[in-house]
C-alpha cells in the first residue's frame, strides 16, 4: 500500500448540504426552517434556559441555603518528590524560589507540601503548610521547616 492508494472508507464522506438553491434540491424555498417563527428568521438563536416569556424555571424556584466556596482557601500543592527534583542541597524553599523553577504557578491563597516521594537532600522550607509525612520526611533528610 502506498500513499496514493489511500482512500477514505466508503460511507465516511458526505457532501456538505446546500440550502436554498431550488425547490427541487429538496432544501430550497424555506431552507429546511419551515415557515415564519423566531427560529426561521435570519441570525436566530434562542438563549439557553429562554421559555418563551414565561418565567424561567431558575427565577420560579425558591433560592435557599448558603455556599462557602467563595471563601474557601486555596492551596498550591507541592510535592516532596518535586522538591528533590528542583532543589539543590542545602537550598531555601520559599514561595519565590517554588514560583521561579514553575512548581507554583497562579494565584493561591497558601502553598502546601505533601508527602508524595522520597527526599534526600538538606532543605529550609519556608511555606504556609506542611503535612505530617512530608515534615517528618524533611527533618529524616537533615532539612528543617521555618516557622
Amino acid at each position: 500500500m502506498k500513499l496514493h492508494d489511500l482512500k477514505p472508507e466508503p460511507g465516511s464522506k458526505h457532501r456538505r448540504r446546500r440550502v436554498g438553491r431550488g425547490e427541487s434540491s429538496g432544501l430550497g424555498k424555506t431552507s429546511g426552517k419551515g415557515h415564519k417563527g423566531q427560529k426561521s428568521r435570519s441570525g436566530a438563536s434562542i438563549r439557553p434556559g429562554f421559555e418563551g416569556g414565561q418565567m424561567p424555571l431558575a427565577r420560579r424556584l425558591p433560592k435557599k441555603g448558603f455556599n462557602n466556596a467563595q471563601f474557601k482557601t486555596k492551596f498550591a500543592i507541592v510535592n516532596v518528590c518535586d522538591l528533590e527534583a528542583k532543589f539543590e542541597d542545602g537550598a531555601t524553599v520559599n514561595e519565590e524560589s517554588l514560583r521561579a523553577c514553575g512548581l507554583v504557578k497562579g494565584i493561591y491563597d497558601a502553598i502546601k507540601v505533601l508527602s508524595n516521594g522520597e527526599l534526600s537532600k538538606k532543605l529550609t522550607v519556608d511555606v504556609d503548610k506542611v503535612s505530617a509525612v512530608a515534615k517528618d520526611k524533611i527533618e529524616k533528610a537533615g532539612g528543617s521547616l521555618a516557622e
